[in-house]
């Protein structure tokens, strides 16, 4: 009789939690409706910006390889004394140390003859943005090239200028009217004329440093030239840096003459190194 008199105390409180767990239920149900418009409800608060889209460049290439045999050949004559096997690791160069081949390459190439020394390196930066939800790739590697601009003491490039200032004139207000062009006086009869700028014993011309176009998204060029000593060459170090996407490239070429007093030529060592440099956009671009 005592265990009939449980068994009637257990069956209605049963019953008491299904009739409170179908009740919930129901309340579930018409609140929310089905599963796919909870989901819809959840997303439609949320109010976190889309992330930036990722670099177009995932990896780099290899440096050691990016340039082609010919055109190193032309940047890096051999010495005539060196044999095939040290031509070819001549050429191969060396590669920079690298603890993430995805993020930061290089590779160096160094060529000594009797009358000069030339060195050559190429490095390759892949720039990641850690928070893509302010920052893509991209405009994080703009951040990292600019600052390489400035370090270089370049003007950061201004807007194109309007037909009207882009003659030739300069936009900067002038304090006094330029004076006209002196005229050359004739040399005394029976004397010839001095050399002057188009004398093939006059010096090439100094290109300098510069942001240049053409080249990438956006380049500048460096052209140093080393002190001139009295028992020292002066050597011409020509850097350029440019920006495609997400990759940083920086191409250096220097050329130290042996004897003093010879100085390697602007035009020369910048066409080498730029002709390298718009091969490399090129690779990119494949």
């Amino acid at each position: 009789m005592q265990r009939k008199a449980v068994r009637r105390r257990v069956l209605p409180g049963i019953a008491m939690l299904t009739a409170l767990t179908a009740g919930l239920t129901g309340l579930t149900g018409c609140t929310s409706g089905n599963g796919v418009g909870d989901d819809t409800d959840s997303k439609a608060g949320d109010s976190s910006p889309a992330p930036a889209p990722a670099g177009k460049y995932r990896s780099l290439p290899a440096p050691c390889r990016a340039a082609d045999g010919k055109r190193l050949k032309a940047m890096l004559p051999a010495a005539d004394s060196l044999t095939d096997e040290q031509r070819a690791q001549l050429y191969a160069g060396a590669a920079d140390t690298s603890y993430d081949g995805d993020r930061h390459v290089g590779c160096r190439w160094t060529a000594q003859t009797p009358e000069e020394t030339r060195l050559l390196s190429v490095g390759f930066e892949r720039v990641v943005s850690y928070d893509r939800t302010t920052m893509s790739d991209d405009d994080k590697a703009r951040q990292v090239y600019v600052r390489r601009l400035t370090d270089a003491h370049l003007p950061f490039p201004g807007p194109t200028p309007s037909p009207s200032t882009s003659t030739g004139a300069s936009t900067a207000p002038s304090t006094a009217p330029s004076a006209p062009p002196a005229a050359s006086a004739p040399p005394p009869a029976g004397q010839s004329p001095s050399p002057g700028a188009g004398s093939p014993s006059a010096p090439p011309p100094e290109l300098g440093s510069r942001v240049i176009e053409g080249l990438g998204t956006e380049a500048f060029l460096e052209d140093k030239l080393s002190t001139a000593g009295a028992s020292a060459a002066q050597a011409r170090t020509v850097r350029i840096v440019f920006r495609t996407s997400n990759v940083i490239v920086t191409v250096e070429y220097s050329v130290q003459p042996a004897l003093p007093g010879t100085v390697p030529a602007s035009p020369e060592t910048q066409d080498k190194a730029r002709q390298l440099a718009q091969a490399l956009v090129e690779r990119f671009n494949d």
